[in-house]
């Protein structure tokens, strides 16, 4: 069914039908019953996407709009925007992937009926695979190690406090469940949570309030008159006396956190009864987020106290009682703040409402039917990878290679946290283990929810996402993960600098407030268990910045700080600079002889816009790494790497950046190196001048008959493609700066489910953009690269065209500039009104023959340039550090 909601650009309709947007203009302008805007602006209008494929098809320039781009059309033009419209493809396409009937008998009736039913559908499934935010081995937020949830499910977490988590529908009264049962939240008299028809006390029916009741509740969780849980007709709310009868207590069985003089089950018998810092009232039933003292203060995690009376840990205006130590007996002097809010994290999804859903149904669909072809998983990666490409100015992104890099650094793990998730990229790369778990959280909060689903789609691991500012208010307080990998923001100026000045965190010091990163350095820790491992993708001024030298020479004292690698220019963004990436390590003992590793990958860093030798970054790395994980040290690699005395580090800077460590790699073999280089040039010179063209001969001007690229493809002497897409497989992309560099392939593009093309010996591929008059002729040695943006791939019929007299004509730069439109900033060629003329085979032939000859001189004048770059830049290096003499 189509939605005549939807919207689409002039760009999308120029891809819909495989033109260009200039084509789209001249539709608008000669045909009157052209479809009208009905959005956008004046500049850039929108059209109904129903009313522009009908009107394709009438003109019969549309047989049919591709599955995939009427799905991203509808993503796109979504009346909540494409973040919303992410979101609930995404839970619909989770749906199918993990109950595929359930979608198949919803989805069989009206729209209306779909939308109704979602709700209670993706309830079963989003709970279960993304519902809770707790931590490991200690108390969480929203109830306590032993009641992780108020209805008994594991992993309901968030999802059972305050705003109802998963289980909440923003905000709305209630969301009929499935097949007609009364689902989340039941009916709006009363809203009992996860009420079911014949059910009692929780989870409680119509008949009967439940946990969290109307509106006549005097408190959290209870009523007056109401006989659920946690209920007290004295008591406002939290916590039941021992005689309220309902779920989770017994008549004669004491309460937890009851009265002042109830006994609490905080007694000294338990473990880590510690006195509390900060005395916030507890929430929904649980011990307060904070209890003790040692959440975060490691030192005094196993300390005990002297019989604490009742009320003492969770009441705050309760008197001490007579010979039990205050509050803050055993605290440090300075007050210490705790770093997470008083009430509970926002978890990153929360099951949309049938009213929500509606508009979205016929998106919904498609994407479903795409999912059929390709695969849930793969759909989800095809429509946020377009929505990534679409908007690159709006996300910083981690690129994949690197979140591979990072994953392996950190090693298997059953427990990853990503605190700072984007999209998830980081999560994505950790290799799946059994019973793994996925902590994340982002401030964003439709990156956390699209990085939930992403997780939640690629593994069996259960994904535990939260929104919120992870500084100011982690959501994952209590959890002690196996690995943490992050890839923060950098240069934040107002990330809590003033609120967080007494966070236990900083066990290595307080953060200046331009040091940012080391405060997300000293959270990756904080999280850590004792001999976990963090990587951190950090700015290089964090390694020699003057305000953060005292908390890297503590880092470096107590052994925190293992790693230091610096990165290719152009590894993520911000790509002009040389990010590096710190590999920290818990303690769980102090080294005998603490040693640091440093290695610096700036050498392979890639000649073109393609980035960085992934392959052979990976490689020096993980095999210095590993070494030196094994040994405790590391030989020196001459310009590579080498594991440093910590003692040589802790002079007036701490300086850590690699590169000021590490000796040069031409120090033993300079002058041989750039003797070589010498000798390569000047074969080099001696080919070029013998491939130098011969003097031209005049000749009279030639009067052919002429045709354009556009009616040689329409007659099918030729294949016309466009690159973009990067496919299944992955494989080296010719990019146009390939093109105009004469250089290997050396881009990447996304994962994508489309097809990507190919190159084959034999064709011609010419640029778009720059204005430049450039066609390559794909060889042996790049054939079987993809094509990448702004290229255009032309395939001639060998019978009938000569690749190289096809691209030597393609190269006159009069005929550039006739086929070529000019904007402000920017030149575009329309490749179809390229000119050649009309010979015979033979002809072209003898054309082509010359044009072969142009680009071997091309070629060779290339690499002697190269070669006179290198032997020049090793020359002043080799005086300069002394390996050259002067004469």
């Amino acid at each position: 069914m189509q939605d005549n909601a939807t919207e689409v650009t002039a760009a999308g309709i120029a891809r819909l039908a495989g033109v260009g947007r200039a084509a789209v203009s001249n539709w608008r302008r000669r045909h009157a019953d052209f479809p009208k805007p009905v959005g956008g602006t004046e500049t850039s209008p929108s059209f109904a996407l129903a009313e522009v494929e009908a009107w394709l098809r009438k003109q019969g320039k549309l047989a049919e709009v591709p599955l995939r781009e009427r799905v991203w059309q509808q993503l796109a033009g979504h009346p909540e925007g494409p973040l919303t419209a992410l979101v609930h493809t995404g839970c619909a396409l989770l749906l199918i992937h993990e109950r595929p009937t359930v979608w198949l008998d919803a989805s069989a009736g009206s729209d209306a009926r779909l939308a109704a039913m979602l709700p209670g559908a993706l309830e079963k499934v989003l709970t279960p695979r993304v519902g809770g935010v707790r931590g490991r081995g200690r108390a969480g937020v929203g109830g306590a190690s032993a009641s992780a949830s108020t209805s008994g499910r594991a992993g309901a977490g968030v999802a059972a406090g305050a705003g109802g988590g998963v289980s909440a529908a923003f905000g709305r009264a209630g969301v009929n469940g499935v097949f007609g049962q009364t689902g989340v939240n039941g009916p709006s008299n009363p809203p009992a949570v996860n009420a079911g028809s014949a059910s009692t006390a929780v989870n409680s029916g119509s008949a009967e309030p439940g946990v969290n009741s109307g509106s006549v509740a005097a408190g959290v969780n209870s009523g007056p008159s109401a006989a659920g849980v946690n209920s007290d007709p004295a008591v406002p709310g939290v916590n039941p006396e021992p005689t309220a009868p309902g779920v989770n207590s017994a008549p004669t069985a004491p309460a937890v956190n009851s009265s002042p003089t109830a006994p609490t089950v905080n007694t000294p018998s338990t473990v880590h009864n510690t006195p509390p810092v900060h005395n916030d009232p507890p929430l929904h039933g649980a011990s307060a987020v904070h209890n003790a003292s040692a959440v975060h203060n490691r030192p005094t995690v196993h300390s005990t106290v002297p019989d604490t009376p009742a009320g003492i840990a969770d009441n705050p205006s309760a008197p001490p009682t007579p010979g039990a130590p205050t509050p803050h007996q055993n605290a440090p002097a300075a007050p210490i703040t705790p770093t997470t809010p008083t009430t509970p994290p926002t978890p990153a999804l929360t099951t949309p409402t049938g009213p929500q859903l509606l508009p979205s149904v016929p998106l919904l669909r498609g994407a479903a039917e795409l999912a059929a072809e390709i695969g849930a998983r793969q759909t989800f990666e095809f429509l946020l990878g377009r929505h990534l490409d679409a908007n690159p100015r709006q996300y910083t992104l981690t690129p994949a290679e690197l979140a591979g890099l990072m994953a392996d650094l950190a090693g298997p793990a059953r427990t990853v946290l990503d605190p700072a998730c984007g999209t998830g990229a980081l999560l994505r790369a950790v290799d799946p283990r059994p019973g793994q778990e996925l902590y994340a959280q982002d401030s964003a909060p439709e990156l956390a929810a699209l990085s939930a689903l992403r997780l939640a789609l690629h593994s069996r691991a259960t994904v535990r996402a939260a929104v919120g500012d992870t500084l100011r208010a982690d959501a994952h307080p209590g959890l002690q993960a196996d690995a943490v990998l992050c890839h923060p923001p950098f240069n934040e100026r107002n990330w809590g600098h003033d609120e967080l000045a007494y966070d236990p965190r900083w066990e290595y010091g307080f953060p200046a407030r331009t040091e940012s990163e080391l405060a997300w350095v000293q959270h990756a820790l904080a999280r850590l268990t004792d001999g976990g491992t963090a990587v951190l993708l950090m700015p290089p001024a964090a390694a020699s910045r003057r305000s953060g030298r005292r908390i890297r020479a503590d880092l470096l004292r107590r052994g925190a700080l293992r790693a230091v690698v610096a990165l290719p220019v152009g590894a993520a963004p911000p790509y002009n600079i040389p990010l590096h990436l710190w590999v920290l390590r818990r303690p769980d003992r102090t080294p005998a002889a603490p040693e640091v590793l440093l290695v610096d990958t700036g050498r392979f860093a890639g000649e073109t816009r393609g980035g960085p030798d992934w392959e052979a970054v990976r490689e020096a790395v993980l095999d210095a790494w590993r070494a030196f994980a094994r040994e405790g040290r590391l030989a020196e690699r001459p310009g590579l790497a080498r594991s440093v005395p910590v003692i040589e580090l802790l002079d007036d800077d701490v300086d850590l950046a690699p590169a000021r460590h590490l000796p040069p790699a031409a120090v033993a073999d300079g002058a041989e190196q750039l003797t070589r280089v010498r000798e390569r040039l000047g074969e080099t010179l001696r080919l070029t001048a013998g491939l130098t063209p011969p003097p031209a001969d005049p000749a009279p001007a030639a009067r052919w008959t002429l045709t354009t690229v556009g009616e040689l493809a329409r007659g099918g002497a030729l294949v016309m493609r466009t690159g973009g897409n990067g496919g299944h497989a992955r494989v080296p992309v010719l990019t146009d700066h390939d093109v105009l560099a004469g250089t290997a392939p050396s881009g990447t593009l996304p994962e994508s489910e489309e097809e990507a093309v190919l190159t084959e010996p034999g064709d011609v591929v010419v640029p778009v953009l720059g204005g430049g008059a450039v066609a390559r002729v794909i060889d042996g040695a790049t054939g079987g690269a993809a094509l990448g943006r702004n290229l255009v791939l032309l395939r001639p019929d060998r019978t009938a065209l000569d690749p190289w007299f096809l691209a030597g004509f393609l190269r006159g730069t009069a005929n550039n500039r006739q086929a070529s439109s000019y904007a402000s900033t920017a030149t575009r060629l329309d490749v179809r009104r390229l000119h050649l003329p009309r010979l015979p085979l033979e002809e072209q032939r003898r054309y082509g023959a010359r044009f072969r000859a142009l680009d071997e001189f091309e070629r060779a004048l290339r690499h002697a340039s190269r070669l006179g770059e290198q032997l020049v830049r090793g020359m002043y290096d080799g005086l300069t550090d002394g390996t050259v003499a002067p004469d």
